[in-house]
């Protein structure tokens, strides 16, 4: 592993800095479906948004966050990159950000927490001025740990549901002393990247670790929110028989007014043959389910952190633990009965594949690269606590994605624009 200075005279700590060459045709391959975010480092090239910004961005480094990072490096800004996740890490790609474009990574595939902790500090260090999280472990530091920094920090972004719901516990604690955009909720990243990316990337993960065949299988799905809703009609159409779970009635009335049953997962994990969490919360799969799965019975998490299923007490009933495949082990129980566990309870989408195609992260990141410049342009302007994508940004993302994919829309007529803002005008 590579922790000494490149010949950018940077510091990183990565896997191998030879692996550049391959790690940049991945990043151009990605490249060629992300139009969006394509557009927008055009126009960051020229005008220099984020220039003398210092930034950190806390990312799964896949091909998709590498050019994410080449944009705001092109907006002018000073960048950082860190893992997220510790087995979500492309070594190629976090070479060739070091290697061919000078931006310092901190990460490599299947980092141990004390490495993954210590890159943290390292973000810290760089005295960042905007955070890009993804869970909100960066953020929550600053908070705890770096309270003489918060001055510096004119702003931070935030990806995931997990993250967003830690900045509420924030806010409401009174320790948000800067504004968050919240990313994860704007239109154009989770009706798109949770629902699409979270959707087919799972059964990537899946089907790469285990090659099975999801037809006639019967497949749980824990949480019916914008990923679970993706899981669920993604597995229906590979022919799978889908139960949800759910705590929030409303999503559990959702799923059963979408053709899918719904049960407690106590029941479900009786009939359940391929287990999914994407629930964000802890323990949702646990003991006294282990107990009553069937012999063979596959279990994954599509959540955020690997605390969805628990794996502490998977271990204490096991007699036996097996590697059978990458990414793939078999906990053999005391009775002979065996569960599988794909990525070691972590994001199996980017654990055992490659995490969302680049189309749809396209939009995702061109929400954080626009909400970035958003919070630069608005310095000293936003209250501390959590603001949502500005309505027009989104629209901006959806309107360049459609003109990359060639596709064009009605407008509104001048009459129909009255009609729409008029109380006069009746039936």
């Amino acid at each position: 592993m590579v922790t000494s200075p490149s010949p950018n005279k940077i510091n990183y700590h990565i896997k191998d800095i030879n692996l550049a060459p391959i790690g940049r045709q991945r990043i151009e391959w990605a490249a060629r479906e992300m139009p969006v975010l394509r557009q927008i480092r055009a126009r960051f090239a020229q005008e220099k948004p984020l220039a003398g910004i210092r930034l950190v961005a806390c990312c799964h480094v896949t091909t998709e966050t590498a050019n994410l990072a080449i944009t705001l490096q092109a907006g002018g800004a000073s960048s950082l990159v860190i893992a997220s996740n510790p087995l979500s890490t492309q070594d190629d790609v976090a070479a060739c950000l070091v290697q061919d474009y000078g931006i310092p990574v901190f990460a490599i595939k299947g980092e141990d927490n004390a490495t993954y902790h210590r890159h943290v500090q390292i973000a810290l260090d760089h005295r960042p001025n905007i955070i890009i999280d993804d869970g909100g472990d960066v953020v929550a530091t600053l908070v705890k740990e770096r309270q003489d920094q918060i001055s510096d920090i004119i702003g931070t972004t935030e990806e995931t549901t997990t993250g967003v719901v830690r900045l509420r516990a924030m806010y409401k604690d009174g320790v948000l002393q800067f504004p968050a955009i919240n990313v994860n909720d704007a239109e154009t990243k989770h009706f798109f990247d949770n629902r699409y990316g979270t959707g087919q990337s799972t059964f990537d993960g899946i089907l790469r670790a285990t090659n099975i065949l999801l037809a006639g299988k019967t497949l749980v799905v824990a949480g019916y929110g914008w990923c679970g809703k993706g899981v669920a009609m993604r597995g229906r159409g590979l022919g799978a028989n889908v139960i949800v779970t759910e705590v929030n009635p409303v999503r559990a009335i959702e799923a059963v007014m979408d053709g899918f049953r719904v049960m407690p997962m106590i029941e479900a994990a009786k009939e359940g043959d391929v287990f999914v969490t994407v629930t964000g919360n802890k323990h949702v799969i646990r003991e006294e389910h282990f107990r009553v799965m069937k012999d063979g019975a596959i279990v994954c998490n599509s959540g955020h952190f690997d605390i969805e299923i628990d794996l502490e007490a998977l271990k204490k009933m096991a007699v036996e633990v097996k590697q059978v495949r990458d990414f793939t082990q078999q906990y053999v129980l005391q009775d002979g009965k065996s569960i599988v566990v794909l990525g070691e309870g972590r994001l199996v989408n980017l654990a055992a594949a490659e995490g969302h195609p680049s189309a749809v992260m396209d939009m995702s990141f061109a929400n954080q690269a626009l909400a970035c410049e958003y919070l630069v342009k608005n310095k000293g302007k936003l209250s501390p606590g959590i603001h949502p994508v500005p309505p027009e940004i989104d629209q901006e993302i959806a309107r360049l994605k459609l003109q990359g994919m060639g596709i064009t829309i009605d407008t509104l007529t001048p009459e129909q624009i009255e009609y729409l803002n008029s109380w006069t005008i009746g039936t």
